[in-house]
């Protein structure tokens, strides 16, 4: 292994784990920040999602000897956002427990494919376009109070997309905290504790069985973690030419998830953009090397995992308008491809436009959230729209 490590494979893989913690991370903190969780579960949940994606990306890439790159759900976290405070902390993490589970049997039973076909990709799309929405909305809504912060960021974002697109989050946070240091928004006194770091205690919680947690929140999870995450991850995979069979990738991700969640992981998964950064040929020349950027990344994961309770603090103070932004900022890129998925089949525009809608009202009906009720809401649609042409095709003929 020692002579198929390179200086590229490592900056790859260090890559990767750096633009997961300047994005996904922070929307993982604003949602349990919006939720009401203390200091001690939100810095065992950053321990728990960070061990969960370093030891299966650890085996997976050691097994496969190929760059299998795992992280948490970013569509999971940014569908926490809205729904993890509807129900009690405990009710959520048995929902964690019960999303782990069911892609733990899909992948186990070969399920994953078919459900994956029962469900339309297009009104699974526009269900995860519609969580993403209302959250990369967030980032305009914030000019109104944080303008001098928001908006330099926001054009600072755009000038890097075009420049250095692959480092665009980490270097608009970056220059987000130097806006923010300037303009006296930081929380100095927490910034002193960052400086003393510490190795996370995880906090276990019991999980609570709520079958309105587990339709509500449960559900919605494991179909955005399975269509957001786990297909468009095996298609980069695929894309790179490297044929890791997709069952242990599936089974060893949601064994993590399940023994995690009582510590706060809300859903461990084949990582989709960074994975990209590993699997192509900037990782090294040679395809049969790129391994080494997967350990690296798993390695990373680990480490930084055991001192989240400082990444925490470093999260906490930064000002709530930059914390927004960058999340959102950062799932530009999600709902970008959601949308152009969700209105790619022209037979199901329609009923895909209306899963995105009723998804991004945030409606809250008979106790169970608007993820739930757009999906219902877009296979019913479908269903009587795509009947109805059926008919009228028959008729035809």
């Amino acid at each position: 292994m020692l002579k198929d490590i390179s200086v590229s494979a490592v900056v790859a893989g260090l890559i990767a784990v750096m633009i997961s913690y300047a994005g996904p991370a922070l929307i993982v903190f604003q949602a349990g920040n919006a939720a009401g969780l203390s200091t001690g579960q939100m810095a065992s949940w950053v321990w728990a999602i960070s061990l969960g994606s370093g030891l299966s990306g650890l085996w997976l890439s050691y097994r496969f000897k190929a760059p299998v790159i795992t992280a948490w759900s970013t569509p999971g976290a940014a569908l926490l956002l809205t729904t993890l405070g509807t129900v009690s902390y405990p009710q959520a993490i048995g929902a964690f427990m019960f999303a782990g589970l069911l892609i733990l049997l899909l992948g186990w039973s070969g399920g994953f494919d078919r459900l994956m076909h029962w469900i339309p990709k297009e009104i699974a799309a526009a269900m995860l376009a519609g969580i993403l929405f209302r959250f990369v909305a967030e980032v305009f809504l914030g000019l109104k109070g944080a303008p001098m912060l928001v908006l330099p960021m926001f054009l600072i974002f755009l000038v890097l997309r075009k420049a250095l697109p692959r480092y665009a989050i980490p270097l608009t946070l970056l220059s987000g905290i130097l806006i923010a240091a300037a303009m006296g928004l930081l929380h100095a006194d927490l910034l002193r504790d960052v400086l003393q770091p510490s190795l996370v205690r995880p906090v276990w919680t019991t999980p609570e069985g709520s079958l309105q947690a587990m339709i509500s929140l449960g559900l919605p999870l494991a179909l955005v973690t399975m269509s957001g995450q786990f297909v468009p991850g095996i298609a980069v995979m695929r894309q790179a030419a490297f044929d890791t069979p997709a069952k242990p990738m599936v089974i060893a991700t949601s064994l993590a998830s399940v023994c995690l969640a009582p510590f706060g992981a809300h859903g461990i998964n084949l990582a989709a953009i960074t994975a990209a950064i590993c699997t192509g040929r900037d990782a090294h020349e040679h395809a049969d090397k790129r391994y080494i950027a997967g350990l690296v990344a798993g390695l990373a994961y680990v480490l930084i995992g055991l001192c989240g309770g400082t990444l925490v603090l470093l999260f906490a103070a930064l000002p709530k308008a930059l914390v927004a932004t960058i999340a959102g900022l950062a799932l530009l890129g999600a709902l970008m491809t959601g949308l152009a998925t969700a209105m790619g089949h022209e037979q199901r525009r329609e009923s895909a436009l209306i899963t995105f809608v009723v998804t991004a009202s945030g409606m809250t009906f008979l106790g169970f959230g608007a993820p739930f009720w757009g999906l219902v809401a877009g296979m019913l649609a479908k269903g009587c729209l795509e009947a109805t042409g059926l008919r009228l095709a028959l008729k035809q003929g």
